[in-house]
């Protein structure tokens, strides 16, 4: 269609680009697409495109980073999709929705100003690790729990299980914020540890080396990462993703590191760790089986 009907395929392309909103969006882009390039580059280019990926480099980056992702219209759900991974690889992104408008996107003012003006720029002063994930938007969870703590208390005693517990509990805490992570002040070893990440890459070392750590004070973990929305109120998170996160945990081995295939598409270019496919998964609670892998350290 190109090649034969130039003007009707940029019709087409601003169309399938924005939705069928109403108003002159779309032959307002269609014409500046004429004027910017011909059918021949448009095809280079698109070749170009289809054959990059920056995720191997988004861990590197370190300024304040707002990803905006489409709520609505013609691909709005692929590029929200892509907006989710660009958020969850820059450590300290934050996500937000916007409208899909081609003249105008539909950012609030409030939190253009917040970004700006407000939080994002007093979070620059402090180290990268220190930072939360906000209210809402798109997060790695780990789950770390004690392999079979019911035995081990009636094993050791409630107040010595305890003791011993909270003591592991803040060297896990310590890990996790030295990976760039956040844990969740709610959560207490026992019941389980959780954990955010802005990185896949940085939640599956955080996870290997709470494994390291766990061996060391003799007290197995199961170990489950999983990527999603969350929703953040009181210091702790909810939503479906953070159930699947506890599921998956609760399929590994002691001292074994289990990931969504959310998560490792995210990490399999740049973690630097091997995935051994352990198959799809019915998980308790959840609709569809997810499929799991198995984090095997070198490459």
């Amino acid at each position: 269609m190109a090649n034969e009907h130039w003007e009707l395929y940029t019709l087409t392309h601003a169309t399938m680009l924005i939705g069928m909103l109403p108003g002159e969006d779309a032959k307002r882009l269609a014409a500046l697409m004429r004027q910017c390039t011909t059918p021949d580059t448009l095809r280079r280019y698109f070749r170009e495109v289809q054959s990059q990926d920056v995720r191997p480099y988004l861990a590197e980056v370190r300024s304040p980073t707002l990803v905006l992702s489409p709520a609505a219209g013609g691909l709005g759900v692929v590029q929200s999709r892509f907006s989710q991974e660009v958020a969850a690889g820059i450590p300290g992104a934050r996500l937000a929705a916007a409208g899909t408008g081609f003249a105008a996107p539909a950012l609030p003012e409030e939190l253009a100003a917040e970004f700006v003006l407000g939080r994002a720029v007093r979070r620059s002063a402090v180290d990268h690790r220190q930072r939360a994930v906000g209210p809402h938007g798109t997060a790695i969870i780990l789950f770390a729990d004690i392999v079979d703590s019911t035995a081990l208390t009636e094993r050791l005693g409630d107040g010595t299980f305890r003791a011993k517990a909270r003591e592991f509990d803040a060297a896990l805490r310590a890990v996790i914020r030295d990976n760039a992570g956040t844990p969740i002040e709610g959560k207490l070893l026992g019941d389980g540890v959780l954990a955010v990440f802005t990185s896949a890459r940085q939640a599956i070392k955080a996870a290997l080396a709470c494994g390291a750590a766990s061996a060391e004070a003799s007290l197995p973990l199961h170990l489950g990462l999983h990527a999603g929305d969350v929703i953040r109120e009181d210091n702790n998170v909810y939503g479906g993703a953070v159930n699947i996160a506890s599921r998956i945990s609760g399929l590994s081995a002691p001292g074994e590191v289990l990931v969504s295939e959310t998560v490792r598409s995210l990490a399999r270019t740049s973690a630097g760790v091997r995935f051994e496919d352990r198959g799809e998964q019915a998980l308790k609670g959840v609709g569809e089986p997810v499929r799991v892998w198995a984090v095997q350290e070198g490459e």
